[in-house]
């Protein structure tokens, strides 16, 4: 896989991973849409790029914010060649609201089906494209704390297994990629939390390992994308638990347990 030439969308590109990503793919010779539900923020990624990214404000949750990324890739540089499904929400802490459910699977899931249903047409009769789902070790493990974030994240990695099986035979990649914790406005905001429940979130995110920079992580990616690799772990450690999980589900189980009441849970 090739990235120099290539049209690139990212969703969430205004902070974080997302911007770390669009840095990074132009760098390495794409053109970049960096699309933010905060436009302002959007633009300012794409500033800090020059002219081979424009920043656009929209919602890559609904139908109508995916079309305008594709939109505007298509109007400045021309028809996308990966798509990175970057924006994601924590969601609310425990089980949450009916609305507190809608919204997180909108941003965590839903986003990444209905770009992948608008870009799979052209994908297919063009032989080719990639997308990268931005998921989290939420989606392998389990995230202590927030039912929403741990259930959405499960929901992505499976719809990215979903897409790579059933297109990879018509020429479409797909990278899904899985960090634990990762130094980002998302983090702080619950380590920050006046909820007692986030904050233990953030911590279960926290001492389980290293936080990483959003650079390390857009690099792991970059590099996977390369190597058309499935899944992306910027924490090694992550599967290792992955195995254990696998390997005796029940003491798994257990042993979160024993974890979430270490924290306070």
């Amino acid at each position: 896989m090739q990235i120099e030439g290539k049209v690139v969308v990212i969703t969430g590109a205004g902070s974080g991973i997302g911007r770390a990503l669009a840095q990074q793919f132009a760098d390495a010779g794409a053109s970049v849409v960096a699309g933010d539900i905060d436009a302002d923020a959007a633009a300012a990624t794409a500033a800090g790029i020059g002219e081979h990214a424009v920043g656009v404000g929209a919602d890559a949750a609904s139908v109508a914010g995916i079309a305008i990324l594709l939109d505007a890739a298509r109007d400045a540089f021309g028809p996308v060649d990966i798509y990175v499904a970057n924006a994601g929400v924590i969601g609310a802490s425990g089980l949450g609201s009916d609305d507190d459910w809608d919204r997180v699977l909108e941003v965590n899931l839903r986003g990444h089906i209905r770009a992948a249903d608008a870009l799979l047409p052209d994908w297919i009769a063009r032989g080719g494209g990639y997308f990268v789902s931005v998921a989290s070790a939420a989606g392998l493990l389990t995230q202590v704390g927030a039912a929403g974030y741990a259930v959405s994240k499960h929901a992505a990695v499976g719809f990215a297994e979903w897409l790579s099986i059933t297109h990879g035979d018509n020429g479409i990649g797909v990278t899904c990629v899985c960090p634990m914790g990762v130094a980002t406005p998302l983090l702080d905001a619950i380590t920050e939390s006046a909820d007692a429940t986030a904050r233990v979130a953030a911590a279960s995110i926290t001492t389980a390992g290293d936080v990483l920079s959003a650079d390390d992580v857009a690099a792991a990616t970059l590099d996977g994308i390369l190597e058309e690799r499935f899944l992306v772990l910027p924490h090694a450690s992550v599967l290792d638990m992955y195995r254990g999980k696998g390997a005796d589900y029940d003491r798994w189980i257990s042993g979160m347990r024993r974890y979430q009441r270490a924290l306070g849970g």
